[in-house]
């Protein structure tokens, strides 16, 4: 029984090794996880810088604000201190200076650009006219306290210097504004983009989850149940089972193994079938042939004692005819026991040619009765092979002597002899009806015969010969155009 192996080639490459797939699968996952925190972090890093400048332009507007409270404030104890009269009016004038100075400072320190740094200065500066220009509106008013003065000098704070102050103000206020918004569009889109990169470890994890299964089943899952589907089928009887050499490296390396151990136990079942069989024809064999052949020398020796000339010819024909067949069943017994017993090949140093027309020359007597030409080469192989004489002679004759049966009369038979590169070939071609049947080196019991009176040992022995010869014998026939047999014998 031959088994054709599943080869690494017919699958593909095999995939790598079980270690291999775990560390790919351990480093997939530790990947998945640094990039879902990197992700939360860049999404909590913008979260916090849009934060905290969002929460820094709320302070510059409160601190605005803050010094426009003041302002108003300062400006009222300036009344109070020259209208009023009162005496802690000016102290406090002076508190509010200091207190918007340091406001403003504060300002200053916390803005980013050249733009927040000019829209500060400006209300700085603003703030600075007015405090100059305030009190000179009052001391004024106290040159010329009336009225009309005390009206003027509402007009000209309230329409010249707080309504510069104002202006000013508003314009750093709606700056405020335009980035708070810039920052709050920042904030969508820093949320929408937080979303897309959060999600992309979901995708990527939903990937993974897919992609593994998938090399799971392919790589361990799908391999482990054909290796038990093969051990059930192989401990149930069939050897011929193959497991698919797939899957990861130490699963191929079992699912060969698995193979190569059912190979081996059908080819150990197959011997030991083979061995029994042998052993049991081994013992029934001989003693047939002993019970046998005696009553055939018995029959045959009567033959020859009443052989007369002098009978008349219907006689004579039929004690020759007697004879003839007990010659047959005498190589019949013959054959039959020299392909049950053991062969022990005896080798010797010899030329091609005297074996081959050894074989030839105890043949002829057959070869002329059909009138059947032997064409052969064998003088061509001049070197000496190594072979057993006696084997070689006997295997040739016995497929010459089918060859001749088979072929018609007048026919001729071909023997075509090589030897290169230490390989001895021999090419048998006849011009016979071709064989039925293709022999099998392998068989337990002797071959089917197309010979009225053939025992089907001719080949087996002929197959068994090669064999003990360490070479190989291969047959090609085609109906109606005869039949080629090829042996070769390795030196």
């Amino acid at each position: 029984m031959f088994f054709q192996r599943t080869s690494s080639s017919a699958h593909g490459a095999h995939d790598k090794p079980l270690r291999y797939l775990l560390l790919f699968h351990d480093l997939y996952f530790i990947a998945l996880i640094i990039l879902a925190v990197a992700s939360g972090g860049y999404g909590i890093y913008l979260w916090d810088k849009a934060s905290a400048q969002s929460q820094r332009i709320n302070f510059v507007i409160q601190e605005i604000y803050l010094v426009r409270g003041d302002l108003y404030r300062q400006t009222k104890e300036l009344f109070d201190a020259f209208f009023l009269q009162e005496e802690n009016a000016l102290h406090e004038y002076n508190q509010y200076t200091t207190s918007i100075l340091a406001h403003l400072e504060r300002l200053q320190n916390i803005a980013i650009d050249q733009q927040e740094r000019e829209a500060l200065m400006e209300i700085e500066r603003k703030y600075r006219s007015l405090v100059n220009e305030a009190p000179a509106l009052f001391y004024r008013y106290q040159n010329n306290p009336n009225r009309k003065a005390q009206k003027s000098i509402y007009q000209d704070i309230e329409t010249g210097i707080f309504r510069h102050y104002e202006e000013v103000s508003k314009r750093a206020e709606y700056l405020l504004m335009v980035k708070q918004e810039e920052i709050k569009h920042r904030l969508d889109d820093a949320r929408s983009n937080s979303i897309a990169v959060l999600s992309m470890p979901l995708i990527l994890g939903c990937i993974l989850i897919i992609y593994s299964r998938r090399i799971l089943k392919n790589s361990i899952v799908r391999p482990i149940n054909d290796i038990m589907q093969a051990t059930n089928a192989i401990s149930a009887g069939n050897l011929s089972h193959q497991v698919p050499e797939a899957g990861a490296e130490e699963l191929a390396v079992l699912s060969r193994e698995i193979n190569k151990m059912a190979e081996d136990l059908a080819a150990s079942r197959d011997a030991l079938v083979k061995s029994e069989k042998q052993a049991a024809l081994g013992l029934l064999v001989p003693m047939l042939a002993h019970n046998i052949r005696n009553p055939l020398a018995s029959i045959r020796a009567t033959a020859q004692v009443i052989d007369d000339p002098l009978l008349d010819k219907d006689t004579q024909e039929s004690i020759q005819g007697i004879m003839h067949t007990v010659d047959r069943l005498e190589r019949w017994t013959g054959s039959l026991l020299s392909y049950l017993h053991p062969i022990k090949p005896m080798l010797n140093q010899l030329l091609l040619s005297s074996i081959v027309q050894g074989a030839v020359s105890t043949l002829q007597p057959k070869l002329d009765e059909k009138q059947i030409a032997i064409i052969e080469d064998s003088a061509n192989v001049k070197q000496l092979i190594l072979t057993d004489e006696h084997l070689l002679e006997q295997m040739l004759y016995n497929l010459l002597l089918n060859a001749a049966e088979a072929s018609p009369k007048g026919a001729e038979i071909k023997i075509l002899c090589s030897l290169a590169n230490n390989l001895l070939t021999l090419v048998m071609i006849d011009q016979g009806p071709g064989m039925p049947f293709k022999p099998d080196p392998h068989a337990l019991t002797p071959g089917p015969t197309t010979k009225r009176f053939g025992t089907g040992l001719g080949i087996p022995f002929a197959f068994k010969v090669c064999e003990e010869l360490g070479g190989a014998m291969s047959f090609e026939s085609d109906a109606g155009r005869g039949t080629r047999i090829t042996i070769t014998l390795p030196q």
